[in-house]
């Protein structure tokens, strides 16, 4: 049984993989950049085929979504693929670092009073406490939520009451206008704990690892989209 399970899991990984790239959804997410010639920014996603120009002793460091592959790249032409980088005429230094690997999946739509999934993970169900599955885990107890606009960021928390945020969003508190940094504002979650974000129409339940520290760490690992794009 559990050969099957793991079985089914690779093969979903893979169809995810595999559709992701058709549709040119984001592979990568750029964590640093220190070019003039790059043509991208910190919190750019980048897709597979885009091709990155780097000059001698250029940095660039990006995450990468499914695989939680963290790459340090310095000098030469970068090419996204959907498993990590090639790299010619400079040098990658490749390091896993922990995440979910769900971060391609888009979170749930609520739309005329239902709620349509459309990310491609196999369902996941309740547990015995009548408590939604995650259907992501943070590895950072300080999400960097992608809202893509202002509004207000609902969190609240599912396991425990009494933890809940109702964050107004204007475009100054927003990273790249896009980016709202619970670490940038000493904000965090508690470690272990379940909760659930929603902004607008979107919302997505998600876990913090129990052994998750608050404020800044590798962007991959604590990365909450809310938006898609």
């Amino acid at each position: 049984m559990r050969l099957i399970r793991t079985v089914l899991a690779v093969a979903a990984f893979c169809e995810l993989s595999a559709n992701a790239l058709a549709a040119g959804e984001p592979m990568a997410i750029v964590e640093e950049v220190q070019s003039r010639s790059a043509g991208v920014a910190a919190m750019d996603y980048v897709s597979a085929g885009k091709r990155i120009r780097l000059g001698p002793g250029d940095r660039l460091v990006l995450g990468y979504l499914a695989s939680c592959m963290r790459e340090e790249i310095t000098g030469g032409t970068v090419t996204i693929t959907a498993s990590g980088s090639k790299v010619v005429d400079g040098t990658v230094t490749r390091s896993k670092t922990p995440c979910d690997g769900g971060q391609m999946a888009l979170p749930q739509v609520a739309s005329k009073g239902s709620t349509v999934m459309v990310f491609r993970a196999p369902p996941r169900h309740e547990n015995a406490k009548g408590l939604p599955a995650p259907q992501l885990t943070l590895y950072g107890a300080s999400p960097l939520v992608d809202i893509a606009g202002s509004g207000t960021l609902v969190i609240e928390r599912l396991d425990v009451p009494g933890e809940h945020y109702a964050i107004p969003l204007a475009s100054s508190q927003l990273l790249r206008g896009a980016f709202f940094d619970f670490a940038k504002s000493g904000k965090s979650l508690q470690p272990g704990g379940l909760y659930r974000a929603h902004a607008g129409e979107r919302q997505i339940v998600f876990a913090i690892d129990r052994f998750a520290k608050p404020g800044q760490g590798p962007m991959v690992g604590r990365l909450l989209r809310l938006a898609a794009r």
